[in-house]
């Protein structure tokens, strides 16, 4: 009898893929759906969190098809840098500004990767910062700060 291999990873996947869409669903359905011409508040969502069941079950029963490798150690590293820096950002933004918090935020994240070092972390948190000034507050024109009212000049 030949015993049932998997691919562990994309398994886990589609199965939190199903998980997270029946429960937008569930939770979709307490809001009136409509029709599809006539669409209430909780049609868009319904039909999201139907596609990603689908997904999440093409997923699965592809991960039943071939054997994986298997799961890897969970990466604490990257946990730790890449979680706090948005929420680095959003605390700091006001007081910062845009362009300080957003290299900071840039930096911090950086060293989620065993293979960074200081300058290039500096060098993509200086390029993305300019990039990002460049886009949204020359480009797009939004109002914000680009320094804060801890760093005035």
């Amino acid at each position: 009898m030949k015993s049932i291999s998997f691919d562990t990873t994309n398994a886990i996947c589609g199965a939190l893929f199903i998980a997270t869409g029946a429960f937008f669903a569930l939770q979709s359905l307490g809001l009136d759906l409509g029709t599809a011409l006539r669409m209430g508040p909780g049609y868009f969502p319904f039909i999201l969190a139907c596609a990603l069941i689908l997904l999440g079950a093409i997923i699965f029963i592809q991960a039943l098809r071939v054997e994986g490798e298997p799961v890897d150690p969970f990466a604490w590293r990257g946990m730790l840098f890449i979680l706090p820096a948005p929420v680095f950002f959003g605390l700091t933004v006001r007081g910062l500004g845009f362009a300080p918090a957003l290299f900071f935020t840039a930096f911090i994240a950086c060293f989620a990767s065993r293979r960074m070092n200081v300058v290039y972390a500096v060098i993509l948190s200086l390029l993305l910062t300019i990039f990002s000034v460049a886009v949204f507050s020359y480009g797009l024109g939004l109002p914000f700060e680009r320094f804060g009212p801890w760093v005035r000049f």
